[in-house]
């Protein structure tokens, strides 16, 4: 099938999608010049987007039994449920960072088995580590979408695969036996658990955090993405809590509560304001302290 959508906004698909489903050589999202191809599972089955891009308007076309519902979700899924203008700046460096990156939507995937994965793959391990890991399971274990799509593009493993596996078979991928286990007791309550949509974002934090091995910073990205929340603050991450409190502080070091503190200006906006922090760049290793003045200026 095929329809075409029309935005009132400058489309950045690339960086609307660019934390779905991770980096590497396979994956539920590839790059093919101006268009982009996104594999998921939908209520109806599996489905194949090839989404094509112009300044304020979409071409999509979809394949498989979830064709029309994968279509349904390509305006949320690109950004267009999102109101960047709400995040009002409170301070200087943040009022730079808006003028700087004014454009920047958050997308809703509206799905949540795809982020299980690749998240719990991620916890406190380097980045380079999780990427590996998640490729190696979608080498073993992921899926072909329907229709045209280009070898590269994998569904994530069929929740109900997971749920058969024993823990060991994921030490092939560097997946100790508690990361395993996490993925393996989501898989079992994946459909149930797929319902976390439609609750507001809180509930569905709560919700996602009864499985065991599922803490703070896995639920709180998984609602970001599904839901697209621009409060859903990651906490629990390494770096995180410094970059915010480099940028808005002048603090080299920061933690979860000093984090939270100057965040609490931008409630309804905090993981907005995380991503804004982390584009803005790390903290110097060794040096004199940046002065507060020079952020300014970014």
């Amino acid at each position: 099938m095929r329809r075409r959508f029309e935005f009132d906004f400058d489309l950045d698909i690339g960086r609307a999608l660019g934390r779905v489903g991770g980096k590497g050589a396979l994956g539920p999202v590839l790059y093919d010049g101006p268009r982009i191809w996104r594999a998921q599972d939908t209520a109806s089955g599996e489905a194949t987007l090839r989404i094509t891009r112009s300044a304020h308007a979409a071409e999509v076309e979809a394949w498989g039994p979830g064709a029309a519902d994968a279509v349904s979700g390509v305006p949320a899924l690109l950004g267009a449920h999102d109101e960047p203008a709400a995040l009002v700046p409170a301070d200087r460096t943040v009022a730079g960072w808006v003028r700087r990156w004014p454009l920047r939507r958050l997308t809703a995937t509206g799905t949540v088995w795809e982020h299980v994965v690749p998240t719990v793959c991620g916890q406190k391990v380097p980045g380079l580590n999780a990427r590996n890991s998640w490729q190696g399971i979608l080498r073993r274990w992921g899926r072909r979408p329907p229709g045209p799509a280009p070898e590269a593009l994998r569904l994530p493993p069929a929740p109900e695969l997971v749920a058969s596996l024993a823990y060991h078979e994921f030490h092939r991928f560097d997946v100790e036996r508690r990361r395993a286990e996490a993925i393996i007791a989501f898989a079992r309550k994946a459909k149930t658990l797929e319902r976390v949509i439609q609750l507001a974002p809180d509930a569905a934090r709560d919700r996602l955090r009864t499985v065991r091995g599922i803490g703070p910073w896995t639920a709180s990205i998984m609602v970001l993405l599904c839901h697209g929340d621009p409060d859903s603050v990651i906490v629990g991450d390494y770096q995180i809590p410094s970059y915010v409190t480099w940028h808005l502080a002048g603090e080299r070091r920061g933690d979860d509560d000093r984090m939270l503190e100057l965040l609490e200006p931008y409630r309804g906006q905090r993981a907005r304001v995380q991503a804004l922090a982390k584009s803005a760049g790390a903290p110097p290793r060794h040096g004199p302290r940046m002065s507060l003045q020079d952020l300014q200026g970014h």
